[in-house]
């Protein structure tokens, strides 16, 4: 097997890969697999209470003893407090990702904490900056990925970020198998995110009616909405999607647009999409890689495949 980086080995893992910290989806049931299984599983802290995220933490330790993390969205109106119930439970959380935002004001708690933090960026500027402040690493996420994206693919972001600074890179974005997790050995990352792979793992609480939209997906049935509301989302096409974008382009053509109509079409789509899956309504947020998961396995399988595959393209054993 391809061995790994010194940074990972700091993290106990097994295999290069982190799961990513999907809103309503990573939940922490599907952490605790993922960190069993030998990667980094990652709860999703969304735009949920800290009451929320303090009992997802919980649930994760109750079902591993391995290393896990949270995603932190800045955006996020509670962010305050997801914040002190990290650090609550610092002895329970190795890794903080953050993401929508800079997380330069939380680093000195998270690092007395011991908690090492990786911001996900989405440019060359963030990612320098991150370094500046402290960051322990960066997770270079290209527009492929599912949810909130940035403009840059991660052929182009990757490699950038690689010779911009001097803290260790992971690659997001456009991973679904080993031979995406090569390249991102290729471009100078050491190990990938996953996020839309995960949606169908037997672990994600995601509603079948949404994971089968994902298992169908073809290569081009991924769209993006807000680019002109702002906040821009890669989606997989359906009803919501394109009612969403047919309104804010309308809005956009305004001399003053006003896209409150437009956001209120998305507010809770995601949750209705991950609990009902709402197929009018719904936000099935997925990256470019639907198209090539084809297959519902637990997290276990999903690792150990895409980990042999990539070491199999880079000539180990």
């Amino acid at each position: 097997m391809r061995p790994l980086d010194p940074f990972m080995q700091s993290l106990g893992l097994k295999y290069p890969i982190f799961q990513g910290g999907m809103a309503w989806v990573a939940d922490g049931r599907l952490a605790a697999a993922v960190s069993n299984a030998g990667g980094l599983g990652i709860i999703g802290a969304g735009h949920a209470s800290g009451e929320v995220v303090e009992g997802e933490i919980k649930r994760a330790r109750a079902l591993t003893d391995r290393p896990f993390g949270v995603n932190v969205m800045l955006l996020s109106p509670h962010v305050d407090d997801v914040v002190k119930v990290i650090l609550s439970a610092h002895d329970s959380i190795t890794v903080v990702t953050t993401g929508a935002g800079d997380p330069s004001k939380y680093l000195p708690e998270f690092k007395a904490a011991n908690i090492k933090v990786i911001p996900v960026v989405g440019s060359v500027a963030l990612a320098k900056r991150m370094a500046r402040v402290g960051a322990d690493a960066v997770v270079a996420e290209g527009m492929e990925s599912g949810g909130h994206i940035g403009k840059l693919t991660t052929m182009a972001l990757v490699p950038q970020v690689v010779d911009a600074i001097n803290i260790p890179v992971i690659a997001a974005g456009g991973i679904g198998d080993g031979r995406g997790l090569a390249a991102a050995f290729m471009l100078g990352a050491i190990g990938g995110q996953m996020g839309t792979r995960f949606l169908v793992a037997t672990e994600s609480k995601v509603h079948p009616t949404y994971k089968e939209a994902v298992l169908k997906a073809k290569d081009i049935d991924t769209m993006i909405t807000g680019e002109f509301a702002g906040h821009p989302a890669r989606v997989l096409k359906n009803p919501m999607a394109k009612r969403f974008v047919r309104l804010e382009k309308t809005e956009a053509a305004k001399a003053d647009p006003d896209f409150s109509e437009v956001e209120e079409i998305g507010n809770g789509a995601l949750r209705n999409a991950v609990l009902t899956g709402d197929r009018e309504n719904g936000a099935y947020m997925a990256g470019q890689v639907a198209g090539m998961v084809r297959q519902a396995q637990p997290a276990a399988e999903i690792l150990a495949d895409v980990y042999q595959q990539a070491t199999q393209l880079m000539g180990g054993v």
